[in-house]
């Protein structure tokens, strides 16, 4: 089955009304849960965002001895169930226009790096419900490619480095500094890159929740945190297949 966004809100949809089912004493297909469950979970798109207890309960049997000891009537597990994926569904729903994220959770997986992909899954399951994790996970994943290429070209950086330093020396290792080019045009497109590093430094410092934070603080939308780790993932993605180009 495609990984279409709508083949995957149909299929969740599908899922939860099983799961309500199952919640409920209503009518259902064991084999089939267990065939809609692992092809979400499969999902590098979804299974960042699932709720815990998708991941965890294999099959309807172990899903029923998780809800009926959670709460005891009906409406209560039917909203619960509403609640547990709206977030998922509100996330498919974005408007046109997001980047490919399974595109970019497989060239993430290229760098067979833990510590990347765990800040890619953060970043992705905080984008519904807290932008300021999200933000801050968006920083960490480009972080940690900048470090891993680093490590792996044998190139010394400080520990404290920031992420602007970390990415130009990174850059530079792969050619990608403006001043590597004489091309205008890539110059541009090359010097882009790096304000968009430096923003996302500076906006995880603004909205990040790593620092404290005052009583008259701004706190960032879901659309901030969106465009934080859509431009993360993307710079992410481009500097890993950057890296695998050379490396062949």
């Amino acid at each position: 089955m495609p990984e279409t966004i709508q083949a995957l809100s149909e299929e969740v949809e599908k899922f939860q009304n099983t799961l309500v089912a199952v919640a409920t004493g209503g009518l259902y297909d064991k084999e089939e849960f267990v065939q809609m469950r692992d092809y979400l979970v499969a999902s590098q798109v979804l299974n960042p965002i699932l709720p815990r207890f998708v991941r965890t309960c294999r099959n309807a049997d172990q899903f029923w001895d998780f809800i009926k000891n959670e709460f005891s009537t009906y409406r209560e597990r039917r909203a619960f169930l509403w609640d547990s994926f709206r977030p998922v569904l509100e996330f498919l729903e974005a408007p046109v226009g997001s980047p490919n994220y399974s595109t970019i959770s497989g060239d993430l997986g290229k760098l067979d790096s833990s510590q990347v992909q765990l800040a890619w899954n953060k970043a992705m399951e905080r984008l519904v419900d807290d932008p300021e994790g999200a933000i801050t996970s968006a920083r960490t994943l480009l972080e940690s490619v900048c470090k891993h290429i680093l490590d792996e070209s044998t190139k010394p950086y400080e520990d404290n480095s920031d992420l602007p330093k970390l990415y130009g020396l990174t850059a530079r290792e792969l050619s990608l500094a403006p001043d590597q080019h004489s091309e205008q045009i890539f110059k541009q497109i090359l010097g882009g890159c790096q304000s968009v590093v430096n923003g996302l430094a500076g906006v995880r410092n603004r909205f990040g929740d790593a620092h404290g934070q005052g009583s008259n603080q701004v706190r960032p939308a879901q659309r901030h945190a969106k465009l934080a780790v859509n431009l993360a993932g993307s710079m992410a993605a481009f500097l890993v297949e950057t890296w695998e180009s050379r490396r062949q």
